[in-house]
C-alpha cells in the first residue's frame, strides 16, 4: 500500500472546506474495519484512507504549516500503512471511566503481544510497535502488524475457512469472528499491496 505523501495532504484551508465529506466517508469506512474483542477492546485495522484522514485532523487540531511539521506527522502514521503481505491495526483498550484507568489499565499489560488473526489453522500473532511497548505498563492505544505472507493473503482472500481475532491475555481472553464486510476490506487491501 502507498505511503502518504507529501502532496496528499491537504492545507488547512482547504482541509476544513472538505472536512465534513471527508470525514463522512471515513467514518463509513472505519465501520468495516473496527472489530470489537470483547467488551474492553476494539481493532481498527488501518489502510491509506484511514491514515490519510488521522494525518489531516493531527494537521487541523495542531495547526500544523510548513513542510517539516507536516512530515513529522506523515512519519509517524505512515508507519501504519501495511507492507505487502501484511495487515496493521491500532488496538484501543475501552476504560469509558477515566477515574478507573489506574486501577484497570495495569490489568492490561502485555495486551499488544496477545493478539492474533486466526483463519483456519493458521494463525498469525500481531506484532506490537516495539518502539512504543513497555514490560512495566501499558497506554490505552497500541500499533500491531500482522504478517500474513502469501499463505496468509490467500487464506483469507479464498473465504473458504472463517477468520478470527483472537486475544489470549490473562486478563482478557476473548475470540470474535471477523464479519464479511472486513473480511472483505482486508483482503482487497492485501490485494492492493
Amino acid at each position: 500500500m502507498k505511503k502518504i505523501e507529501f502532496g496528499d495532504v491537504a492545507s488547512l484551508e482547504n482541509y476544513e472546506k472538505i472536512r465534513p465529506d471527508v470525514q463522512r466517508r471515513v467514518i463509513e469506512i472505519k465501520k468495516r474495519r473496527r472489530v470489537q474483542v470483547g467488551p474492553k477492546v476494539s481493532l481498527l485495522f488501518e489502510n491509506r484512507d484511514t491514515v490519510l484522514y488521522q494525518i489531516q485532523e493531527m494537521v487541523r487540531t495542531e495547526h500544523l504549516r510548513g513542510r517539516e511539521r507536516i512530515q513529522e506527522e506523515m512519519d509517524v502514521y505512515n508507519a501504519l500503512i501495511p507492507a505487502d503481505g501484511e495487515l496493521s491495526a491500532t488496538l484501543f483498550i475501552e476504560i469509558e471511566d477515566s477515574r478507573k484507568l489506574p486501577e484497570e489499565l495495569p490489568k492490561f499489560i502485555g495486551i499488544e503481544t496477545a493478539v492474533s488473526l486466526q483463519i483456519g489453522a493458521a494463525s498469525f500473532t500481531g506484532a506490537p510497535d516495539e518502539i512504543r511497548r513497555r514490560e512495566d505498563t501499558t497506554s490505552t492505544v497500541h500499533y500491531l502488524t500482522f504478517r500474513l505472507g502469501p499463505a496468509g493473503r490467500q487464506a483469507l482472500n479464498n473465504g473458504h475457512e472463517d477468520a478470527f481475532l483472537v486475544i489470549a491475555h490473562p486478563n482478557y481472553s476473548q475470540m470474535v469472528k471477523l464479519d464479511p464486510a472486513c473480511r472483505a476490506e482486508l483482503a482487497g487491501d492485501l490485494r492492493a499491496s
